[in-house]
């Protein structure tokens, strides 16, 4: 996958409008593994990717203990102070290939929108390695939708114009059942949730300054990017916002 290499790097200067400005998750993931994952309040979870802290929470917000883990420094620091108020939060430097995490100690190991970052096969072994026996790896991505409506088929049009190496770190490929039965080591279980962010034009601007592969400011593509954002935003807004679309996939199973 290109720039791969840099995944631990390339959010570094995104990391306040990721944190304002991606969409949360739904809290019926809670739910899903309560039934499924035999989650409980007290299960201990590994946030592996944990990023700015946006699946964490809702694990704090249910009383769990959560371990955050995340290479990049600036991503971890404003996860560790997004997530300040709650005290059964940690936070790790580590990687899903090596989170530095004791053996057996984790109940589910949880990645949102970070598994296509990762080296599945390395990965794998790691997993294995933290969870306890019998213990649950649950994959999550909000997966923007690109053609349901006028204003997300004009955005998507626009991040594939300007976007830099879109199609390379597109996730969709960490996603093909073929990647995930091999992380996993058989079959899964796979549940989609609808999720949707309403944003104002900044709130609009920041979701695209939150894309790593979106021009940056001292980018010469970057004026004509968000003088057609802009138009579509005026095309498109109701009531002065936009609606976007997500599925929310949530990949689960035992690693086997």
């Amino acid at each position: 996958m290109a720039n791969k290499h840099q995944s631990t790097t390339r959010f570094s200067n995104r990391v306040a409008d990721y944190v304002q400005f991606r969409p949360h998750y739904p809290l019926e993931i809670i739910d899903l593994l309560a039934d499924k994952c035999e989650h409980t309040p007290e299960s201990v979870i590994a946030d592996i990717g944990s990023g700015t802290g946006l699946l964490a929470k809702i694990f704090l917000e249910n009383g769990n203990p959560v371990i955050g883990i995340e290479p990049n420094r600036e991503m971890r620091l404003a996860g560790e102070q997004y997530l300040a108020e709650f005290g059964r939060f940690t936070s790790m430097d580590g990687t899903a290939e090596a989170t530095r995490l004791p053996a057996h100690a984790i109940d589910i190991a949880v990645a949102g929108q970070a598994f296509h970052w990762f080296d599945p096969a390395k990965a794998r072994a790691e997993f294995i390695r933290i969870l306890k026996p019998e213990g649950f790896a649950v994959l999550v991505w909000n997966v923007r939708r690109a053609d349901t409506t006028p204003f997300l088929r004009e955005y998507e049009k626009l991040v594939v114009k300007f976007g830099t190496d879109y199609q390379e770190v597109n996730h969709e490929h960490a996603q093909k059942k073929s990647v995930l039965r091999q992380f996993f080591g058989g079959e899964f279980s796979e549940v989609q949730f609808d999720n949707l962010q309403r944003l104002n034009l900044d709130g609009l601007l920041g979701r695209i300054h939150s894309s790593s592969y979106m021009p940056a400011p001292n980018e010469a593509s970057y004026a004509p990017m968000v003088k057609q954002a802009k138009e579509i935003f005026t095309a498109h807004q109701q009531n002065g916002v936009v609606t976007f679309e997500y599925d929310t996939a949530v990949h689960y199973g035992m690693m086997l």
